[in-house]
């Protein structure tokens, strides 16, 4: 049991390694110019396949994307709020806001809402300022990494992170890259049970968010 400063309980292990498990594939790569970010479009119900058609990659604005992983409705809040905050300081600034901005945005929801939010996200997108591609991973407790090669999360990220050590290469371009994730995903479909259907796919450069697939 994990507990807080007051000694209260917040977050039980055994739940917390059970939602480390969820059922889907979440992948992101930086390439050349950018990144490339792609799931799966599968959600599960324990064994229960529930949709075959849900949307899991999201444009939060024009040079950011976000994956999810979790329990969908707390992802889908999640996503909803980073959007709007990003619509709020673009507003403010007269400019999309930078992809490490969101991303924090999300690790400061997932951290102080520890053991409420079950919500591991993929924040990638191209900054303008640093004029390159970033890859930032959240997981349900707020801890935040930044990646310069490649993430996956879900239940199916043990299969296309195999993928992903084998054949992932520095400065890749965004169509090998997409091709890569594709194989990721396939991978990770054919092997796990809580991962299937369509490929979602999505480029960020500095032309700005392209879904692909």
């Amino acid at each position: 049991m994990i507990n807080n400063n007051f000694g209260q309980p917040i977050v039980d292990e055994q739940e917390l390694a059970k939602a480390f498990k969820t059922g889907t594939t979440t992948v992101g790569i930086m390439v050349k110019d950018g990144v490339v970010i792609g799931t799966e479009s599968q959600v599960s119900g324990g064994s229960f396949v529930a949709s075959k058609k849900q949307q899991k990659l999201f444009e939060i604005n024009h040079f950011t994307a976000a994956t999810v992983a979790g329990v969908l409705a707390d992802c889908l809040y999640v996503v909803n709020q980073i959007r709007a905050l990003s619509r709020i300081k673009e507003l403010e600034s007269g400019s999309e806001p930078e992809p490490k901005y969101l991303a924090s945005i999300v690790r400061n929801m997932l951290f102080s809402g520890r053991s409420y939010f079950v919500s591991n996200m993929i924040v990638g997108g191209y900054s303008k300022t640093e004029k390159r591609g970033k890859l930032y991973g959240i997981d349900m407790i707020g801890t935040l990494y930044e990646e310069d090669n490649f993430l996956s999360w879900g239940s199916g990220s043990p299969y296309s992170l195999g993928v992903l050590e084998a054949d992932w290469k520095p400065n890749m371009s965004k169509t090998d890259g997409a091709k890569l994730i594709k194989t990721a995903i396939s991978s990770s479909k054919e092997r796990d049970i809580g991962s299937g259907y369509d490929i979602q796919l999505c480029t960020i450069d500095k032309a700005g968010y392209k879904q692909i697939q």
